[in-house]
């Protein structure tokens, strides 16, 4: 019961983040010019997936951060921007993007796709990518139709950063991996057809922190941050 209050008192902290930022945005509609902070924690949704036992409404399918490594300079829109793929060509880098690569192996597997060389190497020569390039579209698509929150989090890189105190117990609580299930995904759920075991048992688009126990302190820490964002507004 303790850790269905404590989704249910999440959500109610997100609802007030998305009122503080005018609604959900989508990675399809958004650009660099938004006026971003500078770092963050985000909170991802996805159409058709929905709340079950915590109340109603859209559920999380991915939460996420950046820069968390000592001396790292990337900031949230690059990394929002390397998960969204290109606006031009459709086209992305899943190599730079682990949530792109996880719904890629998803895709393959429920639309019978064949690409060999989706997730190997760090690296791939041009003719490589372009042979990727047809699932990397519909990647884009998929994640840039995705809804999505962002917590403003200006704090530096390292291990004791509050943006990773913040992401991974989240991640814990959400996560449904080794737990009595709440909120599960739809039978429908792309995620069901990921390569990734943690995946598929978490309900998550992600496979850090789903197997982990939540600190419950986190909320309070969490609610101040909303707070700090709504005043500011």
């Amino acid at each position: 019961m303790s850790r269905l209050a404590d989704l249910q008192t999440m959500y109610s902290l997100l609802r007030k983040l998305e009122e503080t930022l005018g609604g959900a945005h989508t990675l399809a509609a958004c650009s660099g010019r938004l006026g971003w902070p500078r770092r963050g924690v985000y909170f991802f949704m996805e159409a058709g997936e929905v709340r079950s036992d915590s109340g109603t409404g859209p559920r999380i399918v991915r939460v996420g951060t950046h820069a968390l490594k000592e001396g790292s300079g990337t900031k949230l829109w690059t990394r929002l921007s390397q998960h969204r793929g290109q606006k031009k060509s459709g086209g992305g880098n899943h190599r730079g993007s682990i949530f792109r690569l996880i719904v890629g192996t998803a895709i393959m597997t429920r639309q019978g796709h064949d690409c060999r060389t989706w997730g190997e190497g760090d690296n791939a020569p041009a003719e490589v990518r372009a042979g990727e390039l047809a699932l990397e579209r519909e990647v884009t698509t998929i994640i840039g139709a995705m809804s999505f929150l962002w917590l403003a989090i200006d704090d530096e890189p390292g291990a004791k950063s509050l943006r990773g105190y913040i992401e991974r117990n989240a991640i814990a609580l959400l996560s449904n991996f080794q737990k009595e299930p709440l909120d599960p995904p739809s039978s429908e759920w792309l995620g069901h057809f990921c390569d990734r075991e943690r995946v598929r048992k978490s309900g998550l688009w992600n496979q850090n922190h789903v197997e982990g126990t939540y600190d419950p302190a986190f909320l309070g820490c969490f609610e101040r941050l909303v707070s700090e964002m709504g005043r500011a507004a």
